[in-house]
């Protein structure tokens, strides 16, 4: 995943979101992530990092590479 700016990342998550079948009319992003704090915290880390975040119910993994879907059983079942 292209983290070059905050928008990018914003389209990579409702996108995930979308492919779960979740309407981006059906929620407010910023009410459930400051996209612009976790592209600084994994654009800025040295290690690998991965902030995790659920949307009306589906959680998501975001790391500098991409953003997943993460399914019930705490494995990661589709890549964005």
């Amino acid at each position: 995943m292209d983290q070059s700016s905050p928008q990018t990342l914003t389209v990579e998550i409702i996108e995930a979101l979308e492919s779960c079948g979740v309407d981006r009319d059906q929620y407010q992003l910023h009410d459930y992530i400051d996209v612009e704090a976790v592209e600084q915290l994994v654009a800025g880390s040295s290690g690998s990092v991965e902030v995790r975040v659920t949307v009306e119910g589906i959680q998501l993994a975001v790391t500098g590479d991409a953003v997943e879907i993460v399914d019930p059983q705490g494995g990661h079942a589709e890549d964005q």
